[in-house]
């Protein structure tokens, strides 16, 4: 990819409104690659040693692990056959059975040379009434969480911004600090890291800028960012229940794309390239027919039901991916960068696909995202 530090050279000097150091394009294609399990496979068969395989095969160096497909693992290989006997169904909370498929998890990446980045995702975590039963699972389910990481060789736990109803989380920051403080300090004793994400229907901090904020309140080195091209743009600058797919809320189209592209700015200003942990890259499809509902779809906000399942790779969808990504990259930073692809179809029916095939198009999608990120 030579061409393309060319072209980020002269981006770079052609540029003089962010200083020089922000403004490199250069070493794109050293960027380590990852891909998120549980966004591969689309049938029954595809089980995760076949996931594995169709990731390694396809040149990426590592993956996130998801819990559902541990879980899913663990009853594959762990339950007794009529032969045998063993545990009865594994569950979320059989931390013991889970930690025993982890280590084999962990044996089969290491055959393939796969790194387990992270494990994912740990989600409504923070902000729990003391006293409620939540906020007792959130710390149970934090404990055997960190037993599986351990087990499966990792040391980065994934942890999006709480999507739990207002009146029970309620809105001040300063719980929602002290809770990811505790957890971080928690995993500390173990040397992990938490990587802190945004999600675009989290009723507190569904903006790159809200976890940033969380992040420096925070303020321990082990608690960083997982940076995402679906929940930001799909929260600032998208929205599936609007007829045209972009947010209507009384600004122009002009406007919101002004915003959004000054947001993008105000990131690549702002951000430290080192808390910057990794990037998940997906697009998202304008849905059909649409738009979305505006209430609840199957118990979930709109724009979690849209990114279960409406998620193709760049250039797929709608979404203004290479402006994030490219403002990711204005940072400095070089870290993981990991596909979390849901694509079932702009009209969310499901799509039947080979996994060789589709881990390969991801790998060739993203050549092209870093071309379009190297051009001024």
């Amino acid at each position: 990819m030579g061409d393309l530090r060319l072209e980020a050279m002269r981006f770079s000097m052609g540029n003089s409104s962010k200083t020089t150091s922000k403004m490199y394009l250069t070493d794109l294609d050293s960027i380590p690659l990852c891909y998120a399990s549980v966004s591969i496979g689309c049938r029954e068969e595809h089980t995760l040693p076949k996931k594995l395989e169709a990731i390694s095969a396809a040149g990426f160096q590592a993956i996130e692990l998801g819990f559902p497909d541990l879980v899913t693992f663990a009853n594959q290989h762990l339950r007794p056959s009529e032969q045998d006997t063993g545990p009865d169904e594994i569950t979320n909370y059989d931390y013991d059975n889970l930690c025993a498929a982890a280590k084999v998890v962990k044996t089969m990446c290491d055959a393939k040379g796969l790194k387990i980045l992270i494990l994912q995702p740990f989600a409504n975590f923070e902000g729990w009434q003391e006293g409620s039963e939540e906020r007792a699972d959130a710390w149970k389910r934090a404990e055997g969480w960190m037993r599986v990481m351990e087990a499966a060789g990792t040391d980065m736990l994934q942890v999006g911004s709480s999507d739990s109803l207002e009146e029970k989380i309620g809105t001040d920051r300063t719980r929602f600090v002290k809770d990811l403080q505790k957890l971080a300090d928690m995993l500390a004793t173990k040397n992990f890291r938490i990587a802190y994400e945004n999600w675009c229907w989290s009723t507190h901090a569904p903006t790159w800028e809200d976890v940033w904020d969380i992040c420096k309140k925070v303020d321990r080195p082990n608690f960083g960012l997982c940076l995402d091209t679906f929940q930001s743009a799909g929260y600032e600058w998208a929205d599936p229940t609007t007829g045209t797919g972009m947010v209507e809320d009384g600004r122009s189209k002009e406007q919101v794309e002004k915003d959004w592209k000054a947001s993008c700015d105000r990131l690549a200003e702002t951000v430290p390239k080192e808390k910057i942990f990794f990037l998940q890259i997906s697009d998202a499809y304008k849905v059909k027919p649409g738009p979305l509902s505006k209430g609840e779809i199957k118990g979930l906000r709109p724009r979690g039901y849209w990114s279960h399942a409406y998620r193709p790779l760049p250039f797929e969808g709608y979404l203004p991916v290479v402006d994030f990504a490219k403002a990711v990259l204005q940072t400095g930073s070089r870290a993981w960068w990991s596909y979390e692809i849901f694509d079932a179809g702009a009209d969310g029916k499901g799509k039947d696909y080979d996994m060789d095939v589709f881990a390969q198009q991801a790998m060739t999608c993203q050549k092209k995202l870093l071309e379009e990120c190297a051009k001024p």
